[in-house]
């Protein structure tokens, strides 16, 4: 059986790109437009339902009317067999006249009946295309060389890996330079935080020293009492010399 063809015209048409790194969400857009006089209903599948977030991922396009749907790529960790393994599928399907229920009408709709379109999910890093485009100036320099000039090319190479072994030195200098710097500043805040810990306890000491000698005081009066020994036998020679005023009173 033929199949139908597809009478939306879906941008991009073959391929869905994705750009990494892939540690963070990451989306792509569809656009699907209806160039029909008639309204068409649309639903969005993929082969790794769990990977990607579709809004919306189905719904009715009215006559020259269009859509943008946005495809995001939830973060993941890049597996390299998985690159281009991915797929989405745009069905389609015209809708009846008069009022209808879409949800059943995708359940009962006959196989013939449906328009599809495939696109392959791509991976792409942001070194990719830097070796793309390095590669293809390569190749124009070396169509564009000629026998004789290849003294100057070695020249040019030489200088470049000159360059290039100079820019590396620079910038691991500039890395070591960093991560010293790093290591102060770690040492510089043990010191700090040693000292910290150092003052406290001082703090505690003293404070614990102090709420020992309050305790102590109330409790510890071995000076007053001896200041206070002399005053009790003054006090008793006193009592004892008026009673002995008062006994030779009588006695005379």
């Amino acid at each position: 059986m033929e199949k139908k063809e597809q009478l939306l015209i879906i941008k991009p048409e073959h391929e869905l790109k994705f750009r990494g790194p892939f540690n963070q969400a990451i989306t792509s857009h569809m656009l699907l437009k209806n160039p029909t006089d008639k309204p068409i209903l649309f639903k969005i599948k993929t082969t790794a339902p769990k990977r990607y977030c579709v809004r919306p991922n189905s719904g009715l396009l009215e006559p020259n009317n269009f859509i943008e749907v946005g495809i995001c790529l939830q973060p993941f960790d890049f597996d390299p067999n998985e690159k281009n393994r991915h797929k989405f599928m745009v069905q389609s399907l015209v809708a009846p006249d008069g009022e209808f229920n879409a949800e059943q009408l995708w359940k009962e709709v006959k196989p013939e009946e449906l328009m599809d379109s495939k696109l392959r999910c791509v991976f792409e890093f942001p070194d990719d295309k830097k070796q793309t485009s390095a590669t293809e100036e390569d190749a124009k320099l070396k169509q564009n060389t000629t026998s004789g000039s290849d003294a100057t090319g070695s020249s040019g190479t030489a200088d470049d890996k000159a360059r290039d072994s100079s820019d590396y030195a620079r910038v691991s200098a500039e890395v070591r330079q960093l991560r010293d710097g790093e290591s102060q500043l770690r040492q510089e805040n043990m010191q700090l935080k040693e000292e910290n810990l150092r003052l406290r306890m001082l703090n505690d000491m003293n404070s614990k020293k102090e709420t020992s000698a309050a305790f102590q005081n109330p409790y510890s009066p071995p000076q007053l009492a001896q200041q206070q020994l002399p005053v009790k036998y003054i006090a008793i020679a006193i009592a004892m010399a008026l009673f002995g005023l008062i006994l030779g009173k009588f006695v005379l």
